[in-house]
């Protein structure tokens, strides 16, 4: 206090004078810059500080700091204190510098992928399982591990910044809610086997409605199904089901291809049979119809010349009668025996293309003629009783 040059002519009950303030702080600037010599330099009038080129850089440099570039496929999100004012295209902008306004750059065309069920290791193709988003319940009651990867990119910068704080988490909750919304409506082999794309298809729709009903400002690029199996608790029960399946289906192919080969052979045989029956049917009509038209033949005849037609028809029945007996018995004339001749075996012999043998004759003893006489007048006395009975 006793150094202080204006110690004795400072009011101690005024403030302090500012001008002495300036000069004590410009000497302490120039000893800091080693100006006016040493400690014990003699004291001169310090010299007056450039403020205002000082300013005029100061303003320059931080107007600088409002240039800004925004990459192709981004956009910039201009806040002025906190407040959005504009959303920029790219290409090289400017703003009101820092405190008064900031940029949020936002990469648009940039496609994101959420994992459901599962976490894919960072440089590592092993997958965490996540067991409390993957195990979903179908409509028949089973249980069924499902995996699925969901790829997105934004289509509205305002509403991703300003209404979805979260967007990795939202996506993923939004596709789990509507895979188990889906696969609870859906049979277990619809969404095992040949439902996995429509599952799919009907996820990304659902999505994408729900994303839009919440602004969140987020576009749905494809939604892919990386794995649906059963419970690894279950698998082999569900495996040997599988193969009974497989072995059902199998045994029905099978019965098919039977059935396919014996019910054609079947068909054919009915087929053959029921044109058999119809040619019997007609052959029979014909015969009927040809043996009435000859018996009215035979009556007209009859009806006109009675005693010939009877003696033609007792030739007819005995050439009939005796065409199938084996014995054939011969008048010899000028003998008193009959020859048998077995003709039967000659014709036979005939037909076989061999040559005939010699007749075998046997003699027939005359007592035997009248007997022989007696059965031909009984044969022809039925023969007119029948045909009187007839008339």
């Amino acid at each position: 206090m006793a150094n202080d040059p204006g110690w004795g002519n400072r009011n101690n009950d005024g403030p302090p004078d500012l001008d002495e303030v300036f000069r004590q702080f410009s000497r302490k600037l120039n000893g800091l810059f080693g100006k006016n010599g040493g400690p014990g330099a003699p004291e001169s009038e310090p010299k007056a500080i450039p403020v205002l080129p000082i300013l005029g850089l100061v303003a320059v440099i931080w107007f600088a700091t409002g240039f800004y570039t925004v990459d192709q496929g981004s956009r910039g999100v201009v806040l002025r204190f906190g407040k959005h004012v504009e959303t920029t295209l790219p290409g090289p902008r400017w703003h009101l510098p820092f405190p008064i306004e900031t940029v949020t750059k936002v990469n648009m065309e940039q496609v994101r992928t959420v994992e459901v069920g599962y976490r894919s290791a960072e440089g590592s193709s092993s997958r965490g399982r996540e067991l409390r988003e993957s195990l979903m319940l179908t409509d028949d009651e089973n249980i069924i591990d499902l995996q699925m990867a969901v790829q997105y990119n934004l289509n509205n910068v305002e509403d991703a910044l300003f209404n979805n704080r979260f967007a990795e988490e939202s996506v993923r909750g939004i596709a789990e809610t509507a895979i188990r919304e889906i696969v609870g409506k859906s049979k277990m082999d619809f969404a095992l086997y040949e439902g996995r794309e429509e599952i799919a298809a009907q996820a990304k729709k659902m999505m994408q409605e729900i994303l839009d009903r919440y602004s969140t400002g987020i576009n749905i690029v494809n939604v892919t199904m990386q794995n649906s199996q059963p419970p690894e608790q279950v698998q082999a029960a569900f495996d040997d089901a599988v193969k009974a399946g497989q072995d059902l289906e199998r045994q029905k192919n099978e019965g098919y291809a039977y059935a396919n080969d014996v019910i054609p052979r079947a068909r054919g045989a009915a087929s053959r049979l029921l044109e058999e029956a119809a040619g019997y049917k007609l052959r029979v009509e014909n015969e009927a119809k040809g043996n009435a038209s000859r018996f009215e033949q035979v009556l007209t005849q009859y009806q006109r010349a009675p005693e010939v037609t009877r003696q033609r028809l007792y030739l007819d029945a005995q050439e009939q009668i005796m065409s199938s007996v084996s014995k054939v018995v011969v008048d010899q004339k000028g003998g008193n025996s009959l020859l048998y001749l077995p003709l039967d075996k000659l014709l036979s012999a005939t037909g076989a293309g061999n040559a005939p043998a010699t007749p075998n004759v046997q003699p027939v003893s005359p007592t035997a003629l009248p007997e022989l006489d007696a059965n031909s007048q009984r044969s022809r006395d039925a023969f007119r009783s029948r045909d009187r009975e007839s008339r």
